[in-house]
């Protein structure tokens, strides 16, 4: 059965088969599945009002569209599926232990821990490291790598515990929102004094959402008015119910500042992993895992912390993480050592990458540099073209009074970034007394100290949110994404200048900035006067240059007796002229304005659109 031609072209129909494209494809690649020419594609989504070209790529709502249109449903292939696909295209395979029963072994628990804000995450990881710092250590200080591995002793047996060390950092949020993939166990840090909190709940909904074990630790039970048994209860209402009162959680009661019962927490880690997971690798295969952060290094170059999950890595290995590749230079422990190798659960820095990956990417180890380099090329391609799709229009100050009357928005979002806590804390309550009526609420989703992140822009995103820099600029990768996404991102280095821009926009006042550029000056010497034309100056120019058709104004004494005045007519003897330079002689008319004597000054001037800073 035919659709309708287009453009003389008949345009096969379908019987609504479904067509499987992935994020971002073209018009061309969705010809390609129903044999049609992409540019009658094109004439089709002409005529349902959208300009898209052959090779763009489109959103997903876009080829939905065009299905629909010639009776094709469209599956989108979900980035997972796409990635497994790519793999088994160069016969690899991700996420499965090879071998039998007997190649794995234990390999240790890798925990993540979760909690409100200064309940004492941080100060927990601290107290940990510091509990087991390897003897002889330079000062016992550690490099940061965004995990490190710990040792305590379970039923006279060594046993090992990886923990992911970046609590509220933006690497800690995509691993969360990738589930669970790269944590094991969980540990709820709960305040004693506070108990449960609107974050403890937030990171309890993470936790069970990635379907991983919880262990709570109840922090601050030296700090007064500290209740652990109200902790227990209150967190019952949430499905954990401790060991005490009959259930399968473990409560271990603590203080990361005094270093209290630390090696109690860590032995009911090691047990809720032998209770509740089968935590088994295969060291002997190529090795496989995930990143957990990286960075640009201006001496080492790309620097990335990879957690292996199973196989073992080795120096030299040739390694694909996300869209980044290369083979392995050097690899480094937490406490800055160089290591050969890193067996399942060991987290270890990476040196010799071609760029920086993203924390969350998975890693894979492969034969060839050749292999490596085309898994990695197809992946950012694959990136990009979904990129473009989903970019949309974000709400921007300009457009802001469009969106409001459409109903599109009922508040405008800030994410607020400063140089100093004071002046984020001073601009915030500015804007937030602004009185803009009813129609809009001002929310600030976000405030901080330091200069613009990708973190912050990913949370614009989400939202809708307009970015504040005051005195801060955006940082590394995070204009370009901006850029990219379209997150409108505002700088400035004066408060009320701020405060002025966000109060237009909310009312829809927010127009082009003018400032006035003066052109030049002119001395009358001489006055004519025409029946036709009025009062005519002859001037000398004094200084920069007089052009017809601007604005002026009349000074007598140094001071200013008409404004607003137009430059109609110019003249350099009898020919009409455009503009005047100085030193030069010429007339001058003022239109209905007649009101000039000798010795007068004219001075002409433009308005020109101010930039914004």
């Amino acid at each position: 059965m035919q659709a309708p031609s287009v453009g003389g072209v008949m345009l096969p129909r379908g019987n609504g088969e479904a067509i499987r494209l992935s994020r971002g494809a073209s018009l061309t690649d969705f010809a390609e599945k129903i044999n049609a020419n992409p540019a009658s594609l094109v004439a089709v989504m002409m005529n349902l009002g959208e300009m898209v070209t052959a090779t763009q790529s489109v959103s997903d709502e876009t080829l939905q569209l065009l299905a629909g249109e010639m009776n094709y449903t469209v599956q989108i292939v979900s980035p997972e599926e796409e990635d497994r696909e790519l793999l088994e295209s160069f016969d690899l395979e991700f996420g499965e232990d090879e071998g039998s029963e007997e190649d794995l072994v234990v390999r240790p628990p890798v925990v993540t821990v979760m909690g409100h804000v200064d309940h004492g995450k941080t100060r927990l990881l601290d107290a940990i490291r510091k509990t087991n710092v390897i003897a002889g250590e330079a000062g016992g200080i550690t490099q940061h790598i965004g995990a490190y591995q710990v040792a305590t002793e379970v039923n006279e047996e060594e046993r090992r515990i990886t923990f992911i060390d970046t609590p509220g950092h933006e690497a800690f949020t995509a691993m969360r929102a990738r589930g669970a993939r790269s944590t094991d166990i969980a540990i709820l840090v709960v305040a004693a004094n506070d108990g449960v909190m609107p974050q403890t709940v937030e990171a309890l909904n993470h936790a069970k959402a990635a379907d991983v074990p919880i262990v709570v630790a109840v922090n601050k039970i030296d700090v007064e008015g500290a209740d652990p048994t109200k902790v227990r209860g209150q967190l019952t209402e949430y499905g954990l119910v401790a060991e005490e009162f009959g259930g399968d959680t473990m409560f271990v009661d603590i203080s990361a500042k005094q270093g209290l019962h630390i090696d109690s927490l860590l032995e009911a880690v090691v047990l809720t992993a032998d209770a509740s997971l089968d935590l088994r690798a295969n060291p002997t295969q190529d090795a496989q895992g995930i990143s957990i952060e990286s960075r640009l290094d201006r001496g080492r170059g790309a620097v990335a912390t990879v957690l292996v999950q199973r196989g073992t890595l080795r120096v030299g290995d040739t390694m694909v993480v996300g869209d980044a590749y290369g083979r392995v230079r050097a690899m480094l422990d937490d406490n800055g050592n160089n290591v050969a190798e890193a067996g399942p659960s060991t987290p270890v820095q990476v040196l010799g990458l071609t760029n920086v990956p993203g924390a969350g990417d998975n890693f894979i180890v492969v034969d060839e540099d050749r292999t490596a380099r085309q898994i990695a090329e197809k992946r950012a391609a694959r990136e990009r073209n979904a990129a473009f799709a989903k970019r949309t229009r974000r709400v921007s100050l300009e457009d802001l009074d469009k969106v409001l009357k459409a109903g599109e928005v009922q508040q405008l979002n800030l994410i607020i970034k400063g140089d100093a806590s004071g002046s984020v804390e001073a601009l915030e309550s500015s804007l937030l007394q602004l009185d803009v009526g009813e129609e809009v609420d001002i929310r600030v989703l976000h405030r901080g100290v330091g200069a613009v992140t990708e973190s912050d822009i990913d949370l614009a995103m989400g939202s809708d949110a307009i970015v504040i820099g005051f005195n801060v600029r955006a940082a590394g990768r995070a204009a370009q994404m901006a850029e990219r996404e379209g997150v409108d991102v505002r700088y400035y280095s004066v408060i009320y200048q701020a405060i002025e821009e966000i109060e237009a926009a909310l009312k829809g006042m927010l127009k082009p900035e003018y400032e006035e550029v003066e052109l030049g000056t002119a001395e009358i010497r001489e006055v004519f006067r025409s029946s036709k034309l009025g009062n005519i100056a002859g001037v000398l120019i004094r200084s920069g240059e007089v052009k017809r058709n601007t604005k002026a104004r009349l000074l007598r004494d140094g001071k200013v007796i008409a404004e607003n005045l137009n430059i109609v007519g110019l003249r350099r003897f009898k020919d009409d002229v455009t503009e005047i330079r100085e030193g030069f002689e010429g007339g001058i008319n003022l239109g209905n304005f007649n009101d000039i004597k000798v010795d007068d000054v004219i001075a002409t001037y433009e308005m020109r659109e101010k930039p914004r800073v």
